[in-house]
């Protein structure tokens, strides 16, 4: 339960709270709530323990008031790593966030490390490195000197495009992934980075990738840009999303879906040149396919100048 990885520093707080848990799991919720507003009587600056209450006060239909709890949640910790004010932007209906708490973001996956391949794979039926690798084969990429993997979680994608790659380096948000993406033995270099504020620091990259990762970030004008000020002359991108028909929706999965517009607009808005847009199921959720866009495209070529004028030329 969220409140016992969280404790609240009181030990009778946290036993109500282990009572209210047995009570909302026995499908008794308005028991549940009572007993914890019990235990947040005692400890009024518990974020968790808000958050668990509006879970219960959502199970019992009472959404405007579990919006409440969540508010007071974000409030007593801004930084946010049960992504309580996500929770409740989407019971109010108000797409009020562009992009998850990136404490939130690292908190769910280093949870989820030590079962993500298995759940991903095996019960989500997640296709996403094949799919960006086939994708970037039929838009004529063949090697890279150096790639990036942005948000490289457990190294799925590495294992997948270190045949392709000279020098492969990865970043994620998540310690607990970055483990199990070094245990592969795949990149070269491994970073702890929040992809969702990265600054341009002139090194260039020959391709970069980004599997399932921009769900979680929303807004993508900021990404985008770095991308193309981190690319080479005619370097790639290849990147998946959820397809949405708003530019960006945050969905009740707590991830976001983009539209092929938006993402075709910052592209070019970028200087992104051959873009494609490929159709695709990434992955199931609840057991229905999620429709997906693979994206491609790549980084102005060099231009040189020819004796009888300029032509264009994109770097192999």
């Amino acid at each position: 339960m969220t409140a016992t990885l969280f404790p609240s520093g009181d030990p009778a707080a946290d036993r109500r709270a282990a009572f209210a848990e047995t009570l909302a799991q026995m499908g008794d919720h308005a028991a549940a709530i009572e007993v914890m507003e019990g235990a947040l009587a005692l400890t009024p600056g518990w974020a968790a323990g808000w958050f668990v209450l509006g879970t219960y006060l959502e199970a019992a239909g009472r959404t405007a008031d579990a919006a409440a709890a969540w508010d007071r949640a974000v409030h007593s910790d801004p930084a946010d790593p049960l992504g309580a004010g996500v929770k409740r932007d989407l019971v109010r209906k108000v797409p009020v966030v562009e992009s998850l708490p990136p404490a939130f973001v690292e908190t769910l996956f280093d949870q989820y490390a030590p079962r993500f391949e298995h759940a991903l794979v095996e019960k989500l039926s997640y296709r996403g490195p094949d799919l960006l690798l086939d994708a970037l084969r039929a838009a004529g990429f063949r090697h890279a000197a150096h790639a990036m993997d942005l948000g490289c979680g457990t190294g799925l994608m590495g294992v997948a495009l270190r045949p392709f790659c000279d020098r492969l380096d990865g970043m994620d948000l998540s310690r607990a992934m970055l483990a199990k993406a070094e245990a592969k033995r795949v990149y070269d270099q491994l970073d702890k980075r929040d992809i969702g504020t990265l600054e341009l620091d002139g090194a260039l990259h020959d391709l970069i990738v980004a599997a399932d990762v921009f769900i979680y970030l929303g807004a993508l004008e900021r990404v985008i840009g770095w991308c193309a000020g981190s690319l080479a002359p005619g370097g790639w991108l290849a990147f998946t999303v959820e397809e949405g028909q708003d530019p960006i929706t945050l969905r009740d999965s707590r991830r976001f879906a983009h539209s092929r517009d938006y993402v075709a607009g910052l592209l070019a808005e970028a200087g992104f040149v051959e873009t494609a847009m490929v159709p695709c199921v990434l992955r199931q959720d609840r057991g229905q396919d999620v429709a997906s866009l693979c994206v491609t495209a790549r980084a102005p070529g060099l231009r040189a100048a020819q004796s009888d004028g300029e032509a264009d030329t994109v770097a192999a």
